[in-house]
């Protein structure tokens, strides 16, 4: 009986349907039987250089070619190769043959983790320590086969339908205007951004966002560059507790102790801060803190937070190497492709330009550093604060990019904001002050220009 390697060889060699599915996911270390793992390399070229099946000619001339092997290797070669059939290959069902090499490919990738692991515990790696054994670990557990090679528009129509028909999983929010024009909420896979000047209220929407989450039970990871993790921690019990800033500091350690016992019968998701030093930290660091979270915690989130985009570390460029638009851009790219890899959306923040800072209608122009943040994102606003609306407890909101609804729906609005207990309210839509201004101000403009255009008229230039 064949073993299921000689099976797999076998199909490599007379099924183009086969190693179209497999070719890119089988590695050489998975043979641990040398004659077959030289079989499989010479094989494994001639399909990388032509895109065919090779003929039993073309794999014996191959081994002959083969550098270091030896005789015996060549005749336990060339007898296995003697005894593969087209016929025989044939036989096997196509979705079995791909599924038991799924899980071939599996379970050599954790024996060789496995056995490598210990290797490094013993003492017998030459360049990796048992720090490592968490990713070698990690990397073995997660092979696994995509076979999907694109959509056909034709062929798939029917998968498109229910795509169209289907309720897109989306995180929505505590504040009525951002779900009108989020349709929602935010859908996973996405990167948004907040963007305000010095002080306006980055990190506190962003913390209200995650003590959103958090009560509807979600599972958060706020990443902080700029404040100890400790100064996030207690933005968030000011709005979880509803209480002041000032009045934590000052609460007796048995009443926050039963406020937070309280919290915890109310609130089912967990929430993880992980500071990092300023522009040290790049997506390959926040892989690895996933990992560790995963596999010591058992903790996956549905959101991250990341505070802020502009002073991450890009995992591609280094700083100073290339211009500020590019970098920033490399950094927004990374995050966002992070998101789609974790199906997740994430949160994050940016600065104003100098020119921003004191603008009341702030605009993508005002982006600080590089305008490829914006051209990355999926929804981006801005935050504008002024002496008129800080007296009425306020801050407009202004949408700059919006992929998922129209911009010109609720283009500006206000929301309440409580900055002693770090929290955002709504205000009802017959309240919004900073949007009827807004329309009479249109309405004023037009008059204007309509009694201008017709006082110029004189009374002779009427025809009756």
């Amino acid at each position: 009986m064949k073993d299921f390697e000689t099976v797999l060889l076998e199909a490599l060699m007379f099924r183009e349907d086969f190693y179209k599915k497999v070719i890119p996911f089988i590695n050489t270390e998975y043979f641990h039987n040398k004659p077959q793992q030289m079989l499989w390399s010479v094989i494994h070229d001639f399909i990388i250089k032509y895109n065919a099946c090779p003929s039993k000619e073309a794999v014996s001339i191959g081994l002959e070619k083969f550098k270091g092997i030896s005789q015996g290797e060549y005749d336990q070669c060339t007898e296995m190769l003697d005894q593969f059939t087209k016929k025989s290959t044939e036989e096997h069902n196509l979705e079995w043959l791909v599924s038991e090499t799924e899980n071939w490919c599996k379970e050599k990738a954790l024996y060789n983790g496995i056995m490598e692991s210990i290797q490094i515990i013993d003492g017998r790696s030459k360049d990796k320590n048992k720090t490592a054994i968490p990713d070698i670990l990690s990397g073995a557990l997660a092979v696994s086969f995509d076979t999907h090679i694109g959509h056909d528009y034709l062929e798939d129509s029917e998968q498109r339908y229910e795509f169209y028909h289907t309720i897109e999983k989306r995180i929505p929010f505590d504040l009525e205007f951002f779900n009108s024009i989020t349709a929602g909420g935010t859908p996973t896979k996405t990167l948004n951004i907040v963007m305000a000047g010095t002080g306006v209220g980055k990190s506190l929407f962003l913390c209200h966002h995650a003590s959103n989450c958090l009560s509807q039970g979600m599972n958060v990871l706020y990443i902080t560059c700029e404040m100890a993790e400790e100064r996030i921690a207690e933005r968030i019990d000011a709005n979880l507790l509803d209480t002041t800033l000032d009045s934590l500091r000052d609460l007796p350690k048995d009443v926050y102790d039963r406020r937070i016992e309280s919290l915890k019968t109310r609130v089912k998701g967990k929430l993880i801060i992980k500071e990092y030093p300023t522009a040290s930290a790049n997506t390959n660091h926040f892989r690895i803190l996933l990992e560790d979270l995963w596999l010591k915690k058992r903790f996956k989130p549905d959101i991250i937070i990341v505070d802020y985009l502009n002073i991450c570390a890009s995992s591609r460029m280094k700083a100073g190497a290339v211009n500020s638009y590019t970098y920033i851009k490399a950094i927004a790219e990374e995050l966002r492709g992070l998101a789609a890899e974790r199906n997740v959306p994430i949160w994050s923040a940016t600065q104003v330009n100098r020119s921003g800072f004191s603008n009341t209608d702030i605009g993508l122009e005002d982006t600080s550093e590089s305008f490829g943040l914006p051209a990355t994102a999926d929804f981006m606003f801005a935050l504008i604060s002024t002496e008129k609306l800080d007296e009425m407890n306020q801050i407009m909101v202004k949408q700059l990019k919006n992929r998922y609804n129209d911009t010109a729906s609720n283009r500006k609005f206000v929301i309440g904001i409580n900055r002693a207990k770090m929290k955002l309210y709504d205000i009802s839509g017959t309240d919004q002050p900073m949007m009827a201004e807004g329309n009479i101000e249109v309405e004023e403009e037009e008059e204007v220009k309509f009694q201008t255009k017709f006082s110029k008229k004189k009374f002779s230039d009427w025809k009756v």
